[in-house]
């Protein structure tokens, strides 16, 4: 049986192209990556069709795992990562999500991660840049939910936005769901436009205003993708979406 097509009432699906999800429906099975215990996994995704990718990841005991993301294609692009972590595991997530090419009217790109501390000792850090120009839209959604015998976890989640165009819109919502006393869980969120001064000062040193800002906005999302499976290739394509903006 179908599920049926999720609406904008849900959280998970706010902000989303719902013609373009009806278009995807239904959607595959997710995608199941067990880490065992002390084992490791690196990864980077590259969204650059127009899909929807949703992945399902555990991390047995001291289990390391790091994802790096890089969202930038079609007209609606969508990553979906839910994280399990028990005792002692580690997870990474980098992530930049890159909209608003001339060539895509509206586009909607979207993260969207649950990640669950459901055992002592873990710990997540998730870094998320997005550059929004056009009538582009990027979303990121990401829950952390620490339960109740998961004491001494240890989560962040860094998220900012750069906005292009007044006609860009940016969406972030980083939650903490935590039932634990004994945590250390940090989020922080910004969302705005290029320092119009620093932009300034780089043209006031001869630089083109095109590459004056494609250099700000190389340095905006720079270190996002350290230590990647493929770091050099996630630079280059993340560096040419860019310029595609300016």
């Amino acid at each position: 049986m179908v599920a049926p097509i999720p609406t904008r009432r849900e959280e998970a699906w706010r902000y989303s192209d719902m013609e373009a999800l009806a278009r995807l429906w239904p959607l595959p099975v997710p995608e199941s990556i067990i880490v065992p215990a002390g084992g490791e996994l690196r990864r980077a995704i590259v969204q650059d069709a127009g899909e929807i990718r949703q992945i399902e990841l555990v991390l047995g005991k001291g289990a390391v795992a790091a994802l790096h993301v890089l969202n930038i294609g079609g007209a609606y692009g969508r990553i979906e990562l839910a994280v399990t972590l028990h005792e002692g595991a580690d997870f990474h997530l980098g992530a930049a999500q890159i909209g608003g090419a001339f060539e895509v009217v509206g586009q909607n790109l979207e993260i969207i991660t649950t990640v669950t501390h459901a055992e002592p000792g873990a710990t997540s850090r998730q870094v998320v840049r997005s550059v929004l120009g056009g009538t582009a839209t990027g979303t990121y959604l990401g829950k952390v939910a620490v339960a109740r015998d998961a004491q001494q976890t240890d989560s962040e989640q860094d998220v900012k936005a750069m906005l292009l165009n007044r006609s860009a819109t940016a969406n972030a919502k980083p939650e903490l769901e935590i039932f634990a006393d004994d945590v250390k869980c940090a989020h922080g969120c910004a969302i705005g436009e290029l320092d119009a001064m620093a932009l300034y000062y780089l043209q006031s040193r001869g630089l083109p205003p095109g590459e004056a800002k494609k250099l700000m906005l190389q340095a905006f999302v720079a270190g996002v993708f350290d230590g990647a499976e493929d770091e050099a290739r996630l630079q280059e394509l993340a560096l040419a979406k860019l310029g595609e903006l300016v």
